[in-house]
C-alpha cells in the first residue's frame, strides 16, 4: 500500500521542480490532507488467496513446517 500511496504522490503533487523544503513540506501537507478526506481506497484486482499463490517466492509462509525429527525410525532386523 505505501508504494501505491507514494506513486500517487509523485504523479499528483511531485511531478514539478519544488525549490525549497519547506515548500516541498506544505505541498505534500496539502495533498495528505486532501487524501484523508476523499478516504481514498484501493480497488484490489485480486484477493488475499491469489496474491499468496503468485507471489508465493515473495512472500514465504509463517506456517511452521512439520518436523520429520518427531518420527521414530525403527531398525530392521537382518
Amino acid at each position: 500500500m505505501a508504494e501505491i500511496e507514494l506513486s500517487a504522490l509523485a504523479r499528483q503533487c511531485l511531478s514539478r521542480r519544488i525549490g525549497a523544503q519547506e515548500e516541498l513540506e506544505r505541498e505534500v501537507q496539502a495533498w495528505q490532507q486532501n487524501r484523508n478526506a476523499e478516504a481514498v481506497t484501493i480497488n484490489w484486482r485480486f484477493t488475499t488467496v491469489d496474491a499468496r499463490i503468485k507471489l508465493k517466492r515473495l512472500y514465504p509462509s509463517l506456517e511452521k513446517k512439520k518436523s520429520t525429527a518427531s518420527t521414530k525410525h525403527v531398525a530392521k532386523k537382518a
